[in-house]
């Protein structure tokens, strides 16, 4: 294969403006060279350019993933929906530019906030998306305050000299166990408790009650068409 023969201009330039590493091309194999190019495109296509995190095509299929795990085992999931209180007003008084810097660094105290494991995102605008597997009930709002309070208490310096004190409203909702829920509803049920965190003041956090299972040990064997009476024994049946 020759390299030489495809037009891969374009496509390297975006990945040395995204500071994504690729073999040296002079002595690189040009399969490796070519599945470099293909694997760091593929990166960029999931990531926010901004901020760098998850971007929202890549979380929607992270929430699907989550809501079909959920509903196998049965583990709690948390999703969190994150707004920056009076933005409009960090764009109007310090421009733009500033506005997508506060916009950075509160991706970054986000980052800082979470497990590998969970999955950070820019949802657009303002808004944050945060999805916590196997985050039981007990420590849902434990870990929402750490990422409000992780904005609230460092006040992020601008390139111009300010200093802009930036706080968020976060709401989330668990995903219910052992029923097969969608990404929407999800999405939908967070989304109802950032407009109460809001609503109630900002720079506060809001979360959904979490309901009691109500499956029971049969249904839950019936979900995986696992047969309750599979270790019994038959009289007569020999």
């Amino acid at each position: 294969m020759n390299l030489r023969d495809l037009d891969l201009e374009q496509a390297l330039s975006l990945l040395e403006q995204a500071g994504h590493p690729l073999p040296p091309q002079a002595d690189a194999d040009p399969r490796v060279l070519l599945q470099a190019v293909i694997d760091g495109l593929c990166d960029l296509s999931l990531r926010d350019a901004l901020t760098g995190l998850a971007n929202r095509r890549h979380f929607r299929a992270v929430l699907e993933r989550e809501i079909d795990r959920v509903a196998r085992t049965g583990e709690a999931a948390l999703l969190l929906i994150l707004d920056i209180d009076h933005f409009k007003h960090i764009n109007d008084t310090y421009g733009h530019e500033a506005g997508d810097q506060v916009i950075q660094a509160v991706g970054r105290r986000l980052a800082e906030c979470v497990r590998p494991m969970d999955t950070v995102a820019r949802y657009g605008g303002e808004e944050f998306a945060i999805v916590l597997p196997n985050c039981q009930p007990a420590f849902g709002l434990a870990v929402a305050e750490r990422m409000r309070q992780a904005v609230q208490e460092h006040p992020i310096l601008l390139r111009s000299g300010h200093q802009a004190h930036v706080t968020v409203s976060l709401g989330g909702a668990f995903a219910p166990q052992w029923v097969r829920s969608s990404v929407s509803l999800w999405m939908e049920r967070a989304d109802l408790q950032l407009y109460c965190a809001k609503t109630e003041g900002r720079n506060r956090v809001c979360l959904e009650e979490t309901p009691a299972s109500s499956v029971t040990t049969e249904e839950k064997s019936m979900l995986f068409g696992v047969s309750l009476f599979s270790d019994l024994e038959v009289p007569g049946d020999e």
